[in-house]
């Protein structure tokens, strides 16, 4: 309650007084408190964030040397294992080999036995073909070093055969159109 003293001012009474300091206070205290959650970070030494740093490093370089492990280990099982397929594959050649030969034995008929292995060369070359493998056709062509290993050059008269392949030697063989043997050849000179 407000009172009037004799100069005419309001003197407020000790109730009204301390009221309005506690809610000063509050109003102060909230605003200190802001101000101490933005200051209660405190500021964090040269040393601790070294050592903070350091230690995400090392953590960091721990898991890509694990992940180098890993994916090394998963390419060494990818080649060690990368002809499984094929091999699959080529073990019915085997079997029909060795029941070619167990019939062969005492076979005499000659017509019989080439028609056999002629069978096998035909499955074996299926199963090879595929996989991607196909024979160059290298005779006639002009001699081409990224495909052809010359092991001979033929003198010749024709001026047409000069520089071009005269025999094969040795068949060259491409694995998805990459070279996967060189085929030997005669060249023309």
């Amino acid at each position: 309650m407000a009172v009037k003293n004799n100069k005419g001012k309001i003197k407020k009474s000790n109730k009204e007084v301390e009221g309005s300091e506690q809610a000063d206070e509050s109003s102060s205290s909230v605003q200190n408190d802001s101000q101490d959650s933005e200051e209660v970070k405190p500021e964090i030494s040269a040393e601790e964030k070294y050592s903070e740093l350091n230690n995400r490093f090392l953590r960091l370089y721990a898991e890509f040397e694990n992940f180098r492990k890993r994916t090394n280990k998963e390419r060494l099982d990818i080649i060690t294992n990368a002809n499984a397929e094929l091999l699959k594959d080529l073990i019915p050649i085997i079997d029909d080999f060795d029941r070619a030969i167990a019939n062969n034995k005492d076979s005499v008929d000659v017509a019989a036995i080439k028609e056999g292995f002629s069978l096998i060369y035909s499955k074996y070359k299926g199963i090879l073909e595929s996989k991607g493998l196909k024979p160059m056709d290298a005779e006639g062509k002009v001699f081409d070093s990224e495909i052809h290993e010359a092991i001979a050059n033929l003198p010749t008269d024709d001026k047409k055969l000069k520089g071009k392949v005269i025999e094969a030697v040795e068949k060259g063989y491409l694995l998805n159109e990459q070279v996967l043997r060189y085929a030997k050849v005669v060249v023309g000179q």
